[in-house]
Order: C-alpha cells, then sequence, then structure tokens
C-alpha cells in the first residue's frame, strides 16, 4: 500500500530525484525520461477515457492498461542491480503482455483489413488515443535507448510497450466507428497548389 502523507518535498528543487530504490540522480536522467514518458502515456489515456462514454467497451481496456502503466513506472524507478532490497520491487510480467496480445486480438477482429495508412485523426476519442499511441512509442523508444546504454531494464517491460502502441492503435480504429471513420493518407496529396 502507498500512503502519501505530504505532496511537496522539496527535494528536487536543485534539479535531483530519488529513484524508488532511493539512489540519488538528475531530474533528466534517461532513466527519470523512460518512467516520465510512461507516466505521460498514462495521463494521455485519461485523456482519452474523458472522450468516451461511460459504456464504451474500450474503457475498462483503457482503466487496466494505467494500472499497468504505474507498475511499469515503478518497474522502470527500480533498477535491478542485483542488490538485494528490504521490499520486493514491482516489475510487469509476461501475463500483463500477453493480456494486451488477446485484447488487440479482440479488437482488431472487429476491424476490415487497412488498405492505407491512416492519419491520427477521426473522431475526438480516436485523435487521443493515437496522442496516447505516439507517446507509448516514444516511452518505448527512451526505454530501449536505456537498455542499450547498459542499465538494466526487463525484456517484459519492453514488449509491453510495444504492445501498448498497437493496442492504443487498434483502440484509435475502433474509436473511429470500427475503423469506418478512419482517416486515410493519400499519398502526395497536397503537393498540387
Amino acid at each position: 500500500m502507498v500512503r502519501l502523507t505530504r505532496i511537496y518535498t522539496k527535494t528536487g528543487d536543485g534539479g535531483r530525484t530519488r529513484l524508488g530504490d532511493m539512489t540519488e540522480t538528475v531530474k533528466h536522467d534517461p532513466r527519470v525520461e523512460a518512467y516520465g514518458t510512461v507516466d505521460e502515456a498514462n495521463a494521455a489515456i485519461g485523456v482519452a477515457l474523458c472522450a468516451l462514454a461511460e459504456d464504451d467497451p474500450l474503457r475498462p481496456v483503457l482503466l487496466r492498461i494505467q494500472n499497468d502503466l504505474f507498475d511499469l513506472g515503478a518497474d522502470l524507478c527500480v533498477p535491478d542491480r542485483g542488490k538485494k532490497l528490504e521490499w520486493e520491487p514491482l516489475r510487469v510480467v509476461a501475463a500483463q503482455t500477453a493480456r494486451l496480445e488477446r485484447e488487440i486480438d479482440d479488437l482488431n477482429a472487429r476491424l476490415e483489413p487497412l488498405d492505407s495508412f491512416i492519419l491520427p485523426g477521426g473522431s475526438e476519442a480516436a485523435a487521443r488515443l493515437h496522442l496516447a499511441r505516439a507517446i507509448a512509442r516514444r516511452a518505448e523508444r527512451l526505454t530501449v535507448a536505456l537498455r542499450d546504454m547498459g542499465e538494466p531494464v526487463s525484456d517484459e517491460a519492453i514488449r509491453y510497450l510495444n504492445r501498448l502502441s498497437d493496442l492504443l492503435f487498434v483502440a484509435a480504429r475502433i474509436a473511429n466507428d470500427d475503423g469506418r471513420a478512419d482517416v486515410k493518407w493519400v499519398p502526395g496529396a497536397s503537393r498540387e497548389g
């Protein structure tokens, strides 16, 4: 259980922060950038939820994902450096990624195959989901870059982020009247004056 008694600590006033294992670092540390962007994706999903009806079947899917993204942020903010901690750090697990894959398959079964790339738009909910997708892709790039720098990052965290952007793409198409309101890309359409 998390218990927050104070919202501001003033410890970040000098441009430094603490990771979940209490290691001090700079606020622009690549790890902080990665989990901060996961938080940004989570907030964008929250904004997308505001554009969906209360009974929309995407709501429970997106709410579960928001919870998963807190798990992912917790995973990223406590690097596994092989050191025994006083508590068991929260890690993203394969079952969370597998659930995303099942949900992608279930949602995608409702859609006609694409015959063109689509623009991030259509309905308000779809546009917001496309924005969340783009932010999730950035979070994935930052997380992969963190791993490629030699920092410990779980493979499952990267897999989860990769599937997340796929799910958000499919969810945006669902929010566009099951793809019927998708805005198709027309290559070179604006070249003519």
